[in-house]
């Protein structure tokens, strides 16, 4: 059996191939070849891909994002596996695994996998799609890094420096397959198709991915910035969900939420600016 690790060198800080080098430790030298994401044509890749070839997508949350997509409709019925080597592994994470361990095949959890629009743009996505300061995180991120290449990103810390300083809630309306919910003060609002995103943070706890056909929205609202800050950090444990007078959590198949004012939205660690709604569809 051959196999092909397709990378991302700009996976864990521009440290993708580093880690798909790590391969090596699974498989012998002869049966192992790399290729680097930015320079394959998909639907020339699978059409000469072997029998005998199996594909193996190297990097982390954002790495999968950029190959569900651009490779949409062409790996379907070819055997895919993983191996994570990003920075926050959260679809790892939602399965009960760790960075590091042997490559698995992916096939089931990246079929039928829902899609967001986004300024007229429609992404499928694997962990969930945020919007709020979990955007304005992602968006301060992406600034540290286009100015330290390579610095390691602190999200919580960005988090709490946005809740207590730079970051201003919207206003959202919510509509959720048909029924529409109004939110004042609204500091995050993402939709989820698994339960994590943001590197370990569970706004959905009881989302499941391989579930029925539906995704989850959480809505952290009406609260102040102390009150927020105090809550926050049980985000990571799914335990902010008691807290039901500022938090509520909706499933459907069809999600659209809209902000009174533009935000940054991120799709699986993706950032898109200047964004006043979304739409998610479970088809």
């Amino acid at each position: 059996m051959q196999y092909i690790a397709l990378y991302n060198p700009y996976a864990a800080n521009g440290k993708g191939i580093e880690g798909a080098e790590r391969l090596r430790l699974f498989y012998a030298e002869k049966n192992l070849s790399f290729v680097s994401m930015t320079a394959v044509d998909y639907p020339t890749f699978f059409k000469e891909l072997g029998e005998d070839e199996r594909v193996i997508v190297c990097g982390g949350d954002g790495t999968l994002n950029r190959f569900v997509n651009e490779a949409k409709g062409l790996y379907e019925g070819k055997a895919i596996y993983y191996y994570a080597c990003g920075s926050g592994n959260d679809f790892l994470r939602d399965l009960g695994k760790e960075a590091g361990c042997e490559p698995f095949c992916i096939n089931e959890y990246i079929r039928d996998l829902p899609t967001v629009t986004v300024k007229g743009q429609e992404y499928r996505f694997i962990n969930g799609v945020g919007y709020g300061i979990d955007g304005y995180c992602c968006e301060e991120g992406d600034r540290i890094r286009e100015k330290k290449p390579g610095k390691k990103i602190n999200y919580t810390g960005i988090a709490i420096k946005g809740l207590l300083f730079k970051y201003k809630p919207t206003n959202a309306t919510v509509i959720v397959d048909g029924k529409e919910y109004a939110f004042k003060k609204v500091w995050l609002a993402p939709t989820m198709h698994g339960r994590y995103y943001g590197g370990g943070m569970m706004p959905t706890p009881a989302q499941d991915r391989l579930g029925e056909k539906k995704s989850s929205v959480m809505v952290f609202h009406g609260s102040g910035k102390l009150k927020t800050l105090m809550i926050f950090p049980s985000i990571f444990k799914g335990e902010h969900i008691k807290k039901t007078k500022c938090v509520t959590v909706l499933e459907g198949k069809e999600i659209t939420v809209k902000f009174d004012a533009p935000r940054a939205v991120q799709v699986d660690g993706e950032t898109i600016l200047g964004v006043t709604e979304y739409t998610v569809r479970n088809d």
